[in-house]
């Protein structure tokens, strides 16, 4: 068991934190736009096979003229800034400090700093257009439910989310319709939410498709 020696702190200290770290975050996102949210694992090293496609999807992404948007740490994180910033694109951190993840990774453009989970997660969630979910493990998968709940209740637009790596992600996929679509825990659609692929080619022209949509709803940000 590890040695946790967290205090719990009230809501009356953090509750003004919280509200300051999503002010700034909206400040920041009226001048940045929407963009295109990837999650993955902070402990994917340079030469993983992952690291090179979460690279390539971050160039790809920058290429199409938006921005990427990820956590600002090592690993999956790094690979999405990094490829969006030698592309020459804006690459957005948001970052977060964790025992594992004590620095930011050198290749954003713009960076922002959170205290609390819950603010930060509202800037991955209220700013983005399409969902891109690398390979990861609890944070990711936090991430990913959490998309797929504002998405399935309507308290979020439409937008696609995507899981690369269909070795990685198909067994999940598997007890979800398994387990959760035959107790019906879920809609028989549910699932449709999902695209799973390991086709970059595919995924960009998912994101270039959803892009071309959000131009044509009202401004999600206020101008």
């Amino acid at each position: 068991m590890t040695n946790n020696k967290t205090k719990r702190a009230s809501a009356e200290q953090q509750i003004p934190t919280i509200i300051a770290e999503m002010r700034a975050a909206a400040a920041a996102f009226q001048k940045i736009g929407l963009g295109v949210s990837l999650f993955g694992s902070a402990r994917i090293p340079h030469d993983h096979p992952f690291y090179a496609v979460g690279m390539e999807l971050g160039e790809r992404i920058a290429q199409l003229g938006l921005p990427v948007i990820a956590g600002g740490g090592p690993g999956l994180m790094e690979a999405a800034n990094r490829g969006a910033f030698e592309a020459g694109g804006r690459s957005v951190g948001l970052n977060i400090r964790l025992p594992r993840e004590k620095t930011d990774n050198p290749y954003q453009t713009d960076s922002l700093h959170f205290e609390f989970f819950n603010a930060r997660k509202s800037a991955f969630f209220m700013y983005s257009l399409a969902y891109v979910v690398l390979p990861g493990g609890f944070g990711t998968l936090d991430e990913l439910f959490e998309a797929i709940t504002l998405i399935q209740t309507m308290k979020q637009p439409p937008a696609p989310i995507i899981l690369v790596g269909v070795e990685f992600w198909s067994g999940l996929v598997d007890w979800v319709r398994d387990q959760l679509l035959t107790h019906g825990m879920i809609g028989p659609f549910d699932l449709d939410l999902l695209l799973v692929t390991d086709d970059l080619d595919e995924i960009v022209r998912v994101i270039q498709e959803a892009a071309q949509i959000e131009q044509r709803r009202e401004p999600a940000l206020p101008t």
